[in-house]
Order: C-alpha cells, then sequence, then structure tokens
C-alpha cells in the first residue's frame, strides 16, 4: 500500500454527545431550559438525527426535506438547510438555536478524535504512506484537524460539498487517490459506513471498516489499519 483514505465521523473523530452539544448552545445563548426539559429535547433532536456525525434518526425524514436530505452532503446550502429542517421537528425556546445547533457542530470543540488516531496518522507519515481523509460534509473540516494537532499527518482533504459528489460515488475516491498521487489499487480507504465508504471498492482500493462507537468504547479501532498497510 501507498496510501491510506480515512472517513472523518466515526472514523478518526467522534462528535460530542447530543445532550452535550444541546446544552452547550443553550449556555451560550444564556437561554435557561429545566434539567429534565433539557434531556428531553435532547431526546428529540436525536430521533430526528438533527446532529449532524451523531445518532442515526429513529423518526422518518418529512416528505418535504426528503429530496435535500438525499444529496445534503453535495453543498454547504445544502447541508445546512437539511440538518436545522429536521431540528425543526423539535420546538426550541427561541427560533435562532436552530442555527446556532449546525454551528456549534461545526466547532473543534465538539470533536473528539480517536484516542489512536494520532497514532496510527503518524505511524502511517512515518512509513512514507500518503494520507487523505475523504468525508462526506457540508463545511470545512481542516480546522478540527489543526484544532486537535492531526493537520500535519494529512496530505489531502477531499469534501463532498466542495467536489459536488458524495460517497459512495467513485469519484469521490477517484479525486482523492489523484490528489495523494496514487493507484486506487495500492490505496486502503478506512470508514464506518459500509454503503458510503464501501464505494471505494468499486474504484479498486481496499477497504477497513471500523465502528462508530463513543471514543471511551473504542480505544484501538484504529491500530489494525497499520497491519493492513504492512
Amino acid at each position: 500500500m501507498k496510501g491510506a483514505l480515512f472517513d472523518f465521523s466515526g472514523t478518526l473523530f467522534r462528535i460530542e454527545s447530543t445532550e452535550s452539544w444541546l446544552r452547550a448552545v443553550l449556555t451560550d445563548a444564556d437561554v435557561h431550559v429545566p434539567e429534565p426539559e433539557l434531556t428531553d429535547l435532547a431526546r428529540e433532536l436525536e430521533s430526528v438525527g438533527a446532529l449532524p456525525g451523531g445518532a442515526p434518526a429513529t423518526r422518518p425524514v418529512p416528505a418535504e426535506l426528503a429530496e435535500v436530505w438525499a444529496v445534503r452532503d453535495r453543498g454547504a446550502e445544502l447541508h445546512r438547510a437539511a440538518y436545522t429542517g429536521v431540528a425543526r421537528q423539535v420546538p426550541l425556546p427561541d427560533p435562532l438555536l436552530y442555527d446556532a445547533l449546525y454551528d456549534r457542530h461545526r466547532a473543534p470543540a465538539a470533536w473528539t478524535a480517536y484516542p489512536d488516531a494520532r497514532e496510527v496518522l503518524a505511524g502511517l507519515r512515518g512509513r512514507g504512506i500518503a494520507v487523505g481523509v475523504v468525508s462526506n460534509i457540508g463545511w470545512d473540516l481542516r480546522p478540527v484537524f489543526r484544532e486537535h494537532g492531526l493537520d500535519a499527518y494529512v496530505d489531502a482533504y477531499v469534501l463532498s460539498y466542495e467536489h459536488g459528489v458524495q460517497k459512495p460515488d467513485v469519484r469521490l475516491f477517484a479525486t482523492a487517490c489523484d490528489a495523494l498521487g496514487v493507484a486506487p489499487q495500492d490505496t486502503l480507504m478506512v470508514g464506518d459506513d459500509r454503503r458510503a465508504d464501501g464505494g471505494a471498492a468499486a474504484l479498486g482500493c481496499a477497504v477497513h471498516f471500523v465502528d462508530h462507537l463513543p471514543v471511551a468504547h473504542r480505544p484501538a479501532g484504529l491500530r489494525p489499519v497499520l497491519g493492513l498497510i504492512g
């Protein structure tokens, strides 16, 4: 292998809990909500899938949002419209909170790197392996990597909203391989979504999956990558 591609959310980083996300926004907005109500609101927001990178929705996407939801990772405006749209299914004390919630999830403080992310990325760099990040996303995640000190290990970022293409479309993986200057057959794609990240196999990449778990529950899920690279 000469190159390694990584997904972002659920692979290298994990978003904060829905309750932590909501609490941070309410605190910043100086909006007081009784604790039992805050817990209920967080549960409702989680059920509609309002937190990007968080738990998948357990309620169906409203019909009026289905079209934008399906292509939400192809543009910044689409991404914001999709997530603030589903969040608005949950009544909040102030209508400005929906955009505030969206903005919060883009903040580096909302994300935590998996415990072995630095070790694995540094190990790949030490072996001369080119590293890229390929993400279905609607905003620039580079500041997250910089804030957490991982940007130095990444050679290229290929983000769906910047290319108007989202995984599993092979064009996004091809763009990443081209950016690294490596052939697909010499590249390993690492991700947590079997459908989206598994699309790299159609291009000829090897694929390895990790479990999308809370940080504390996956202390060493990325380490097998070093063995796969050889």
